[in-house]
């Protein structure tokens, strides 16, 4: 299959990049990921008011732009290249993917509009203890006591939960696996923002004890495999962005550094680092492309979404491990902005599944 972008979408990439270059210099995210709430609200507004981009995948009757994974994907990809400190991933990305797939059209009313114009933040809590979205592993337990669901759980690996203003939880209830819709502000429920490795993106640990909780779509059919898919593809989207930044910056600085009197960038075993790794990034690029083409295009994608994930995880994790190396003394060092990237790579390498979980599940989606 040959894919190519469109003129209108790369000039879409082009204002998504100025603005990224324009918000998320490297200082601007090394004063974010030390607040505890993670991002400037005066950014969240300009991406949300005057870009729309929170509501990019949104369809235009509850307020959104009714764009597809691939105009999603370039967004991610810009995204990840700058590390933006903004919870669009959690609310934009997850949560409007969980709505989309599973919710009625009156919830759909209900949230997807303050969704679009960024006025309210949702996350999705599915994970817990394993960290695995395995329904088999889901304990979370709801509960109908009259005409009210209680939900009671815990759970874990829940990004931006500390700044949203509503919560889409994973629960068994009578009927099976089902989502329903929490309010983060209620006394039966607790927030703990986590320390984490990465502290661009925030995490957090939710707790439910009795909450009230408010059913979305039909009870015992929540389908968590399409909002996975959707997920892991956009998050390998910003992935491979990182991944070209980290090639970007190995390449210029070996452009600039002189050893033996010329630049290092001359050394044949240079060359050859970075021409694998470029290499590597590219492989990386095409399956993240193919996979939004499949979500766009067809109704299932588990095998090019499981694929993009894992070959854009390891491609990152290397890539910046490479970069650190190839910076040499100065790369281990606080002061050098490599660190940040790679702390990203590791903690994106096991979010959402790690590439050998997602080679297995691609193999099982392909029927061997």
């Amino acid at each position: 299959m040959e894919f190519a972008f469109t003129e209108d979408q790369e000039a879409f990439r082009d204002s998504v990049k100025r603005f990224v270059d324009e918000k998320s210099p490297a200082s601007e995210v090394r004063r974010l990921m030390t607040t505890e709430k993670g991002h400037d609200e005066g950014v969240w507004n300009t991406l949300s008011q005057e870009l729309a981009l929170t509501g990019l995948i949104i369809p235009e009757e509850f307020g959104g732009a009714g764009f597809g994974a691939t105009e999603l994907g370039i967004v991610m990809e810009q995204f990840g290249r700058s590390l933006i400190c903004t919870p669009y991933f959690s609310s934009s990305v997850m949560a409007a993917s969980a709505l989309l797939i599973n919710s009625n059209k009156k919830t759909m009313n209900a949230f997807l509009p303050s969704i679009a114009d960024g006025t309210k933040k949702m996350t999705l809590c599915v994970s817990e203890q394993s960290g695995l979205w395995d329904k088999q592993k889901i304990e979370t337990k709801v509960i109908k006591n009259s005409n009210e669901y209680l939900i009671s759980g815990r759970k874990r690996f829940v990004v931006d939960a500390h700044t949203s203003d509503f919560l889409i939880v994973a629960g068994q209830s009578k009927e099976g696996l089902s989502l329903f819709v929490v309010d983060p502000s209620d006394d039966q429920v607790t927030v703990q923002l986590e320390q984490g490795m990465d502290e661009t993106r925030k995490i957090c640990t939710v707790e439910f004890n009795s909450a009230p909780a408010q059913p979305i779509g039909t009870g015992g059919k929540a389908d968590l495999e399409r909002v996975l898919d959707f997920s892991c593809v956009a998050l390998a989207h910003e992935m491979i962005g990182g991944a070209q930044k980290m090639l970007d910056s190995a390449i210029q600085y070996t452009k600039l550094r002189v050893q033996f009197g010329r630049s290092i960038s001359s050394f044949q075993a240079i060359k050859h680092r970075l021409a694998d790794l470029l290499l590597e990034v590219e492989l990386a690029k095409s399956a993240c492309y193919h996979a939004a083409y499949e979500i766009d295009h067809k109704q299932t994608c588990s095998e090019a979404a499981s694929h993009a994930k894992a070959q854009a995880s390891e491609a990152y994790l290397n890539t910046a491990i490479q970069c650190i190396q190839l910076h040499g003394g100065v790369g281990f060092t606080w002061e050098n902005d490599t660190h940040l990237w790679f702390k990203r790579a590791k903690s994106s390498e096991v979010f959402l599944g790690s590439p050998h979980e997602h080679r297995e599940r691609m193999l099982v989606a392909s029927g061997i």
